[in-house]
């Protein structure tokens, strides 16, 4: 039985605006509400170059929300999952407009709502504001008025400031935090609950040493992410570099945020068993640091007998070490196998350009990152050892203290721990470096060229996401459409579920095209959000430059399968792959394969362009042109491929034949 959201409220909130009656209220299939449909007016020129956007967000149950950057204003609509099959979903139209107090002075490139829904982050290069989605209902075009205020107004394009907004997210444990990471090399923490102009926490980035050789000028952030639940993970904020080195800061935790009681006692209790027990001084040192943080953070945490009592959810108090700063750990390096490795120890030698995003994904047991080049490739990384806490004594931050003395802000310089850190050996027990203050290494699990289409300078712009309801898949946008990709093989999780299988290089489907050829429309798409249900169905959504709306549903049962089942349990190979012959790299054969959907770069009113005239022959003639060029010939490879493998099969495999 499914549920639906019932657009009628019994009684009408005075802080919230009513929803449309049941009887105005008309449901349609989600690619055809009127949102989404191509707008009337001048059409803009396909050639403009534009930044890659993300105008949709989802929150996480039944509202869909879309931001009309022609409008300026929001659109929110209700959706029904799976319904009337679970191919298909509803939208409920006309959609509820909300309309900011304040227009934001900047353009709009990506909207992100928070953790309970109640509030939306409209952030862009020029600044960021945030809308509450609760208003009152005006009188003027039928719209819901939402209060919208700024964030670091006095701090981002400010006046003289030109300090520009690189990446902007909603804390994964808080509803009121969010953490920018900004040109002037410096990550903050903002609290829209106590202050919107000053800063609740600021770390100063400084990734190379004073006296280095390296300059540093050269070396900029370009993004961030979230840990998660695991371990210090949940403390974790990693920072990635234009030449594609990732740095950790941990511990950083918000004021006020919850976190779950027994993911807190499992940091304390490692902290106790593998730091205060080790027989290396370096590891007690750095281990009793860490459980004084969090014994003054988490003080409930000290006191092991309320694990018995109803205290599910802890909240972190405000705190600082008084004489240390937070170590910059890195740059994490890859688990190396000889010394040819250690040149490129931490960027692969395949990719291309500078790195432009990064992602954090945690499956089971494996903390997974992924860095996107602009040269069109991913760099696919497992850590190889737990995140610890590294502070450097001697460095006291700056703290903000009110007439209590209780502290409400604080600063910091974060630069790596002094002394060279050598890059781990295949051969090197990990044990040997538990507690010691080393970055944790890298197991580089694959490369992946994603094989887009080349562009004369700057590169490809590339955002990730990942699938809510199947955590190893990744889904891609970028100027050639949206692809998913599959990790099939998790080191840690494969280990402690008793698995034997070999590294299996990941899977990669192209999902949605917008590539003719070689050439691409410049930012084709300015939506994408995947959406899913309690009943283990899966759409993604994409709304184009011309804001024609996309939805496809997404296979998952059969994803994970093997590629091969053995019913008696022997080995279908001549003999097992070595880990040396493994590839990292996967072939652009994989990629260049027929797209599932294609759009055509096409005037808004091709609807109306009659099949027997000019145009409409002209256009019929590139879409069969397009077909036999993606499909036609795709399937004459296949078919040549498959007869080679079927002749080098029947070779190697002596055939069996029973009377």
């Amino acid at each position: 039985m499914r549920f639906s959201v019932d657009l009628q409220e019994a009684e009408a909130d005075p802080g919230r605006s009513p929803t449309p009656k049941r009887e105005e209220v008309e449901w349609v299939p989600l690619q055809n509400h009127p949102v989404f449909f191509p707008a009337t007016g001048p059409v803009r020129d396909p050639t403009a170059a534009r930044p890659l956007r993300n105008l949709l967000a989802w929150d996480g149950a039944s509202r869909l929300y879309f931001w009309d950057s022609d409008k300026l204003c929001l659109h929110q609509i209700s959706i029904r999952l799976g319904e009337p099959d679970p191919t298909s979903v509803l939208a409920a139209s006309p959609s509820k407009v909300l309309q900011a107090d304040v227009n934001p002075d900047f353009a709009v490139q990506k909207i992100s709502i928070n953790r309970n829904g109640s509030a939306l982050l409209l952030s862009g290069s020029g600044g960021l504001c945030v809308m509450y989605l609760y208003g009152r209902t005006s009188n003027k075009d039928n719209a819901t008025i939402c209060r919208t205020v700024t964030v670091g107004s006095q701090i981002y394009l400010s006046g003289s400031n030109i300090i520009r907004i690189l990446q902007v997210s909603w804390h994964p444990n808080s509803d009121t935090h969010l953490g920018i990471l900004s040109s002037d090399s410096v990550f903050r923490i903002f609290d829209l609950s106590s202050d919107l102009i000053q800063p609740e926490q600021e770390y100063y980035l400084q990734p190379v040493q004073p006296g280095r050789s390296r300059n540093a000028t050269s070396i900029c952030p370009v993004d961030f992410s979230f840990g998660s639940d695991h371990l210090w993970d949940l403390f974790s904020v990693f920072i990635l570099f234009n030449d594609g080195s990732v740095y950790i800061l941990c511990p950083v935790i918000p004021f006020g945020s919850a976190y779950k009681w027994e993911s807190i006692v499992e940091i304390y209790n490692d902290a106790q068993t593998f730091g205060l027990k080790s027989s290396n001084s370096v590891a007690v040192s750095n281990s009793n640091l860490a459980i004084s943080w969090l014994e003054a953070t988490f003080p409930a945490i000290a006191d092991q007998e309320t694990e018995g009592s109803d205290l599910y959810v802890l909240r972190a108090h405000p705190y600082a070490l008084f004489d240390a700063s937070l170590s910059l750990q890195g740059p994490l390096r890859k688990v190396c196998r000889d010394e040819d490795e250690e040149g490129s120890a931490f960027r692969g030698a395949e990719c291309e350009g500078g790195a432009v995003s990064f992602l954090y994904n945690l499956v089971v047991k494996d903390s997974i990152m992924v860095t996107a080049w602009s040269g069109g490739q991913l760099q696919i990384d497992a850590l190889a050892d737990e995140i610890q806490p590294v502070w450097n004594v001697g460095s006291p931050p700056r703290l903000r203290v009110d007439s209590n003395d209780h502290i409400r802000g604080l600063a910091m310089i974060c630069e790596p721990t002094p002394g060279k850190v050598s890059p781990v050996k295949l051969n090197q027990p990990l044990d040997s470096t538990l507690w010691l203050g080393h970055p944790p290494p890298l197991l580089r699990l694959a490369i992946v060229d994603l094989a887009l289409p080349r562009k004369t300078k700057g590169g490809s712009l590339i955002m990730m996401f990942i699938d809510p309801l199947m955590l190893e898949r990744i889904f891609t946008l970028h100027d050639g459409g949206i692809d998913s990709i599959v990790l099939h093989y998790l080191p840690f999780t494969n280990q402690i579920s008793g698995k034997t299988e070999t590294m299996r290089t990941p899977s990669v489907h192209p999902v949605l095209s917008t590539c003719q050829g070689e050439i691409s429309s410049q930012a084709p798409l300015s939506g994408f959000v995947s959406l899913s249900d309690s009943f283990g169905c899966s759409w993604i959504v994409g709304v184009t430059g011309s804001r024609e709306c996309i939805m496809l549903e997404m296979k998952t049962w059969n994803l994970l399968l093997p590629l091969q089942v053995d019913m008696e349990g022997k080995s279908l190979g001549l003999e097992e792959p070595k880990e040396k012959d493994m590839p990292d790299m996967i072939s652009k054969e994989l990629l260049v394969g027929p797209k599932v959907v294609l759009v055509p770069q096409t005037s808004p009113n091709v609807r109306s362009v009659s099949a027997d005239s000019i145009e409409g022959r002209s256009m019929l003639h590139d879409y069969f042109k397009l077909f036999h060029e993606n499909y036609v010939e795709y399937a004459h490879k296949v078919r040549i491929c498959q007869v080679i493998h079927t002749q080098t099969l029947f070779t190697c495999v002596k055939p069996t034949f029973f009377l």
